[in-house]
């Protein structure tokens, strides 16, 4: 990693500088979003290594002006001396283009004066890609012979440095930052029987990551070992706790997606008619943001250039705030959250999620295992679903171990599927612990695509959930 913002960015200043002040002549808000985005995926199983850029890289700009009715974008690889004509007549194209659907009426973006440089360094040693493959390979070929129900073992770790600036008439904002995700993925069998065990998570330092991921590889190994002899569950209501991995999961689904509020401007989110209203247990918080808490979508200004908050959407069980990009807020007359993001400098900026947890509570883990009478403690994310607009639920653990009278069997059921009405959920919510856990390990799409990297998580909860 070079631990310093793009050299190829900063190249561009001057030439996009006098870009605007061009553009400005005509519009009356003008900005540059400028990406450089690399890094490095290392994948090794048993007989196996690979080396591949990370799928996140990427290096290119966003153009934005407003022509009193629309805001127009244009993406581009590129700014040269040679091609800001042409990228002036490709911008006057689209703002000049007349739709068949009638505008939406906003105001133009008022801007407050700012110039700032963000920096967040890869922290400990480095490593060359040959050291880190020599590191994997011995992970690998340590659990292999630690078990003779291994069938194999892939280790991973995805290194991504992002340099991005945001410049416009009132604005020059820089920022650099790295992350590292460690993943592993064990994959067990005892005659036809074959089951896996997967974990992740993301953090600022090669060194840790790789120093964490042993730890993790083992188990991995232990849960998908003991998955051999786990059963399907009983479909039912059941009073569950959850681990902080699938807290996070609810946190995302149940009221995630269903306050982003680009959804309230397509009047797809339910949401939007219960601010300062209960839609939880009292016990329930609700964060998100990029300054929310330190994670993989810890960032200090988003897409939009807006500076990174901490939002919190429920408190106490009362719905109070939404998130937002620029725009959304701008056409609902809202302040931005800080929270508008782009797959990449060719896609749009959408409202997206950050780092999303609910607030450790104050009951003991313990307690709360000693009050169920038969129920789970649900663990590891699988995957999740949620419908904003009638607040349907549906998420996925990759386990639950079984409780009896306040112990735990021995039993597992897998998979576990939750589903329900949000709501319900969220009220059944009777005990949050002072344990709590944030995990960087994935991505979040906006339906179907546009993909940025998020982190949930929190507390382990107590509530009552139907299992399928």
């Amino acid at each position: 990693m070079t631990n310093k913002f793009s050299r190829y960015l900063r190249s561009k200043k001057k030439l996009i500088r006098a870009l605007i002040d061009q553009l400005g002549t005509r519009y009356s808000y003008v900005s540059v979003l400028g990406t450089d985005v690399s890094g490095t995926t290392i994948v090794v199983d048993k007989s196996t290594a690979n080396v591949v850029p990370s799928g996140l890289s990427e290096a290119g700009f966003v153009i934005k002006v407003f022509n009193g009715q629309i805001y127009s974008e244009l993406s581009t690889n590129e700014i040269t001396k040679k091609n800001i004509p042409i990228l002036i007549s490709e911008i006057n194209r689209l703002a000049a283009h007349k739709s068949t659907i009638a505008p939406v009426k906003v105001k133009v973006l008022n801007e407050e004066p700012l110039t700032k440089r963000f920096v967040r360094k890869n922290k400990g040693q480095s490593y060359t890609v040959e050291e880190i493959i020599s590191i994997l390979k011995g992970y690998v070929m340590r659990t292999l012979m630690s078990s003779e129900l291994a069938v194999n073992v892939r280790a991973s770790i995805e290194m991504t440095e992002v340099s991005k600036m945001y410049m416009s008439k009132q604005k020059d904002l820089e920022q650099y930052y790295t992350w590292a995700n460690p993943r592993c993925y064990v994959l067990v069998r005892r005659g036809d029987n074959t089951k896996y065990g997967y974990d992740g998570f993301g953090i600022n330092s090669i060194e840790k990551a790789l120093e964490d991921l042993l730890p993790a590889i083992d188990k991995s190994l232990k849960t998908a070992i003991e998955l051999l002899d786990s059963v399907i569950p009983t479909p039912g209501y059941y009073d569950v706790i959850t681990a902080p991995s699938i807290t996070g999961l609810i946190a995302h689904e149940a009221f995630g997606h269903g306050v982003e509020m680009d959804m309230f401007v397509r009047d797809r989110a339910r949401s939007q008619a219960y601010f300062n209203k209960s839609v939880a247990s009292p016990l329930i918080t609700m964060h998100d943001g990029a300054d929310a808490t330190f994670s993989v979508a810890s960032y200090f200004f988003d897409d939009d250039g807006v500076l990174a908050q901490d939002t919190k959407i429920i408190n106490n069980g009362i719905l109070v705030s939404g998130i937002s990009d620029v725009l959304s807020a701008l056409q609902l007359g809202k302040a931005p959250t800080g929270n508008g993001r782009r797959e990449s400098y060719k896609r749009k900026s959408y409202t997206r999620m950050t780092n999303t947890f609910f607030s450790p509570g104050k009951a003991k883990l313990s307690d709360m295992i000693k009050s169920i009478k038969h129920g789970y403690l649900l663990a590891q994310t699988n995957n999740g679903m949620e419908d904003p607009k009638n607040w349907g639920i549906q998420c996925t653990a990759q386990y639950g171990r079984e409780i009896l009278d306040g112990q735990f069997t021995g039993k597992i059921i897998a998979p576990v599927v939750m589903s329900g009405y949000v709501i319900d959920l969220l009220n059944s919510i009777s005990a949050v612990s002072r344990d709590f856990e944030v995990i960087g390990s994935g991505s979040c799409g906006k339906g179907y695509k546009e993909w940025v990297r998020v982190s949930d998580g929190g507390p382990y909860l107590k509530a009552k959930v139907k299992i399928g």
